[in-house]
């Protein structure tokens, strides 16, 4: 107050108590939010730089979290080509037991009758036929045998210049073993034997009208054939069945990373298709099963170099995480620095200050009593 007058010793110690409670509080204040800085008021300089530096760390966390997304989108695609991988392994595997298989032989035995084709009616016709092919109709003449020997002789005779290499019956062979004939068709093909309705021929042969089927090698092949196709089925599915957070690096998506928060550092990383057709793999009847064989070891080295090509782009991926990581730990290092007050240095000078705080106080005191002093005199 203007119009009271105090001596200079108490004013002294009065303006002391008062900085050193201004001292206390801000001491007090920086141990209570753990700042130096808090505010630009405190030091714009640093306050300024420090909201940089932690707005750069901000943005650069979010990049963070798309990297992480861009490694798991990497990691999924990975395991959809080892597992695309497994399949194509399993397709070869089919192949190969195709390639092995062989057909089953079509065997006819009949135990031919000693009239079989004797009588006075006339030539005996008896129709041989070979799958699909034209059926050819075989005459025997019309002698009587004694024996059923002679007759499954004198039919074999017959027979003899269809079945050579050059007859129209060349895929079929006929053995003989007393009166037993055997007819064989090494394809597996079916083979069809009938006869005129009065011939006593086809009456003995017993197979009138009868079809009896063997397995042809691409009968044998087929269900190797249908195992093939289905496996070709499930690398479609595998393929499209590989996507993370809504990106499928098999199946044409590309992906692009961002390292920096001005997006001019980043990776593309271009998406492959990789279903059966675009492996080049395309279904079968196996017809021709090198061909096939050739095509999955086409497909394994494709999904070899592509499994390269991702794991370099995840490695980079990962190197530029770690990295960002890093550069996240040293601008918020960076930004403390400038913000953040040392508990330990603060603790200490508000002990030093309330030391400060009680010495003035004391002081004030003993500059009053100089005072009360003089009262005394007056009294």
């Amino acid at each position: 107050m203007g119009d009271i007058t105090i001596s200079s010793a108490v004013r002294t110690n009065l303006l002391t108590l008062q900085n050193t409670a201004q001292l206390m509080a801000q001491t007090q204040n920086r141990l209570a939010t753990g700042l130096k800085v808090s505010s630009a008021l405190d030091n714009p300089q640093s306050f300024f730089t420090a909201a940089g530096l932690s707005s750069r760390a901000t943005d650069m966390s979010a990049l963070l979290d798309s990297m992480s997304l861009g490694v798991q989108t990497l990691r999924a695609a990975d395991e959809g080509i080892k597992s695309i991988q497994k399949l194509v392994d399993q397709a070869k595997s089919v192949a190969n037991q195709a390639l092995q298989s062989k057909a089953t032989e079509t065997t006819v035995t009949s135990t031919v009758e000693a009239a079989a084709i004797a009588g006075t009616a006339g030539a005996r016709t008896m129709s041989f036929q070979i799958g699909t092919a034209t059926a050819v109709n075989v005459v025997f003449d019309t002698a009587s045998y004694a024996s059923a020997a002679s007759s499954a002789a004198a039919i074999e005779t017959a027979l003899a210049g269809f079945v050579s290499a050059s007859g129209t019956l060349a895929g079929m062979t006929v053995s003989r073993s007393g009166g037993d004939l055997t007819f064989t068709v090494a394809s597996g093909e079916d083979l069809t034997i009938a006869g005129t309705a009065a011939a006593t021929g086809a009456a003995g042969f017993g197979l009138a009208g009868a079809t009896t089927s063997g397995e042809t090698l691409a009968e044998a092949r087929g269900a190797f054939a249908t195992d093939y196709n289905n496996l070709l089925a499930q690398i479609d599915q595998m393929s499209l069945d590989t996507s993370f957070n809504g990106i499928n690096l098999l199946a044409g998506n590309s992906l692009s990373v961002m390292f920096n928060e001005s997006s001019t550092s980043k990776l593309d990383i271009v998406g492959v298709t990789f279903n059966s057709a675009g492996l080049a793999l395309t279904s079968t009847d196996f017809t021709d099963i090198n061909a096939e064989v050739t095509k999955l070891n086409t497909a394994t080295a494709t999904l070899r170099k592509q499994s390269s090509t991702f794991g370099a782009n995840l490695s980079v991926v990962q190197n530029r995480q770690d990295f960002t990581k890093n550069m996240i730990d040293v601008l918020e290092a960076g930004a403390g620095n400038l913000t953040l007050a040392d508990t330990n240095v603060e603790a200490a000078n508000l002990l030093a200050l309330q030391t400060r705080q009680s010495l003035a106080s004391t002081s004030l005191s003993l500059a009053n009593q100089s005072e009360q002093s003089v009262l005394s005199l007056l009294r």
